[in-house]
C-alpha cells in the first residue's frame, strides 16, 4: 500500500501565494519522480512540476518563474510554492509519484486525490 497525503489548497486572490505539500509513504523502495499535475474544469490533466531522485526539476512553461518545487528526500515529501497566482491557475492539483515498490523490480505510478486551488481576481 502507498499513501499520498496532500495539503495546502485553498482560495487566494490573484497575485497571492499558496504552498502545496505532498507526503508519500508505504511500500516504497525508491522514488524516481514526484511532483504535481493539475486539471482545470473541462480541461485535460497537465504537468505542473516534477522532480527526479537526483533533484532535476521540470516545470510547465506557464508556471516557470512563479512556482518552485522542492523535495525533502528523507521524508519523501515535495512542496510546491506557488507565487504570483493567476485565475488561470485555478484547478485541482494532483500529487504524483513514480516509484519502485518494495520487493518489486517494476515501476509504479500513483496519484493523490487532489486538492483544489481557486484564484480569484
Amino acid at each position: 500500500q502507498v499513501q499520498l497525503v496532500e495539503s495546502g489548497g485553498g482560495l487566494v486572490q490573484a497575485g497571492g501565494s499558496l504552498r502545496l505539500s505532498c507526503a508519500a509513504s508505504g511500500s516504497i523502495s525508491r522514488i524516481n519522480t514526484m511532483g504535481w499535475y493539475r486539471q482545470a474544469p473541462g480541461e485535460q490533466r497537465e504537468l505542473v512540476a516534477t522532480v527526479t531522485s537526483s533533484g532535476t526539476t521540470n516545470y510547465a512553461d506557464s508556471v516557470k518563474g512563479r512556482f518552485t518545487l522542492s523535495r525533502e528526500g528523507a521524508k519523501n515529501t515535495v512542496y510546491l510554492q506557488m507565487n504570483s497566482l493567476k485565475p488561470e491557475d485555478t484547478a485541482v492539483y494532483y500529487c504524483n509519484v513514480n516509484f519502485l515498490r518494495l520487493g518489486s523490480p517494476y515501476r509504479m505510478n500513483y496519484w493523490g486525490k487532489g486538492t483544489l486551488v481557486t484564484v480569484w481576481s
